[in-house]
C-alpha cells in the first residue's frame, strides 16, 4: 500500500471512552469500478494483520468519524479499509442530520452499486493478500444494512451491522427490504440494535431474529441495547452516543471478527 505518515488512532476503554493509542499507517487509494473511480481510505497496523475489515459508512459519507473507526480496527490488528460509496454523485460528505444533502449523495446508489463497490474493495484486499475468508465487513446505519446485503450474497469471513435500518421493511432510504434473503445467507452476521431507535422498531428487530433463527444457514446473533438509540456508537454525535452500548458493541464486533477470521 502507498503509505503516508502515521496517524493517531483511538480505541475503547471499558467505560466506553475513546482514547488515543498506538499509531497506524494510513493512505487513500483510488479504485476503478464499472461506474467510475472510487476513493478508499485505508489504515493498517505496523505489524502483521490478523485479517482485513471493510468499514461501510453511514449515510453521511466517509467522514472523519468513519475514518477514525477505520483506524480503530487497525489498532485492533486488522487491515481496515473504508470505500467511499457516494462517488456516483461526485463524492463528498453530508453533515449529521442534513437529509437533504444526504439524498443528493444517493444519486445512482443501489444494492447493485453497493455490491459492485464491495467487490472492487475485495479485489484490492486480495491484492494485499487477504482473501474473502480472511475479510470481515462492519457497517453503521446505512452501512449496517449493507453488511446484511453482503452477508446474504457474498461469502466472507464475518459481518457485523450496527443499527442497520431497512432490513425488515423498506425505510426512509430508497432500498428494498432484505429479510426474505435470510435463507440464502453466506456469511456469519451479528446485528446490534438500540431499543430507542425510532427508525428500527423493536418489533422489526425481533422479526429479523425469528427469521434468522428459522432459516439462516450461517451463524448469527442479534443484540439489543435497552437504553440506546440510533447512532449509539457514533461519538461524533453527542445526542445519540451511548458510551456503555458503544463499548459493548465494539467489543462484540471485535470478538465476532476474531471468532471467524483470526
Amino acid at each position: 500500500m502507498n503509505r503516508s505518515s502515521p496517524s493517531p488512532s483511538r480505541t475503547w476503554l471499558a467505560d466506553g471512552r475513546a482514547v488515543r493509542c498506538d499509531t497506524v499507517q494510513t493512505a487513500t487509494h483510488t479504485l476503478a469500478t464499472a461506474d467510475g473511480y472510487m476513493e478508499l481510505y485505508e489504515a493498517a497496523p505496523d505489524g502483521d494483520a490478523v485479517g482485513a475489515v471493510i468499514v461501510i459508512q453511514e449515510a453521511f459519507g466517509v467522514n472523519e468519524h468513519i475514518r477514525d473507526v477505520t483506524r480503530r480496527f487497525a489498532d485492533a490488528g486488522y487491515h481496515a479499509v473504508a470505500p467511499a460509496l457516494f462517488h456516483r454523485a461526485g463524492g463528498g460528505e453530508a453533515a449529521y442530520g442534513d437529509m437533504e444533502a444526504v439524498m443528493k449523495l444517493f444519486a445512482g446508489v443501489s444494492d447493485d452499486s453497493f455490491l459492485m463497490d464491495v467487490d472492487a474493495t475485495l479485489a484490492h484486499l486480495a491484492d494485499a493478500g487477504y482473501g474473502p475468508e480472511r475479510t470481515g465487513i462492519v457497517g453503521f446505519c446505512m452501512g449496517g444494512r449493507v453488511t446484511f446485503l453482503v452477508a446474504a450474497r457474498r461469502a466472507l469471513g464475518a459481518a457485523v451491522g450496527f443499527y442497520g435500518g431497512g432490513i425488515v421493511e423498506t425505510g426512509r432510504l430508497p432500498f428494498p427490504a432484505l429479510i426474505d434473503e435470510v435463507g440464502s445467507m453466506k456469511t456469519p452476521w451479528l446485528g446490534l440494535f438500540g431499543d430507542l431507535d425510532t427508525g428500527i422498531p423493536v418489533e422489526h428487530v425481533e422479526r429479523l431474529r425469528d427469521a434468522l433463527d428459522a432459516d439462516a444457514p450461517v451463524d448469527h446473533e442479534i443484540v439489543r441495547y435497552p437504553d440506546a438509540q440510533h447512532g449509539f456508537h457514533c461519538d461524533a454525535r453527542p445526542d445519540a452516543f451511548n458510551a456503555e452500548a458503544a463499548a459493548d458493541g465494539w467489543a462484540r464486533a471485535i470478538q465476532w471478527l476474531h471468532r471467524y477470521i483470526a
